[in-house]
């Protein structure tokens, strides 16, 4: 039985440091021209939430931490990127057409409202993530002014 055990342990240790070598490609890019960040006029809270909110989801740049370079902690942290920039990717703002922006500010504005995002799992490993209801507000706030802007700006084209 020790035997067995012994063996088993052995091979658990194994695969760990095999499936290491077998990490996802970083989310980590230099071209940030058409960032939210460098396209729009954001007010300092809404900045905030979204570089500590949002961004390492929704962006083409990640901040990664100690954890996310260890297998299987690796490919979570990928797999959930790949589906956040499915969603909205905020690195690709400049590029969106008006129409696009609106619907991507409605989409935030829901998942703001229902309390779906930031995810639980990224706030439990972030504390930086977690919204107050002051953050909400100045999201929403910010999400009805651009709105407008757009919904005139398109009105007008």
């Amino acid at each position: 039985m020790r035997k067995t055990l012994k063996i088993t342990g052995i091979l658990l240790i194994l695969i760990f440091i095999i499936i290491q070598f077998f990490q996802p490609e970083k989310n980590i890019s230099s071209d940030n021209a058409n960032d939210i960040f460098n396209k729009e006029q954001l007010p300092e809270q809404v900045r905030k939430v979204l570089a500590n909110a949002c961004a390492d989801c929704h962006s083409d740049n990640t901040r990664y931490l100690w954890y996310h370079k260890i297998a299987p902690v690796s490919w979570l942290v990928s797999s959930d990127i790949k589906k956040g920039k499915k969603e909205l990717n905020l690195s690709k703002w400049g590029e969106m057409d008006s129409y696009d922006k609106i619907s991507a500010l409605e989409d935030i504005r829901q998942e703001l409202k229902q309390k779906t995002m930031p995810i639980k799992p990224y706030v439990i490993m972030h504390k930086e993530a977690r919204l107050t209801d002051e953050d909400r507000a100045a999201m929403f706030a910010w999400i009805d002014k651009k709105g407008n802007e757009l919904v005139k700006s398109s009105v007008k084209e």
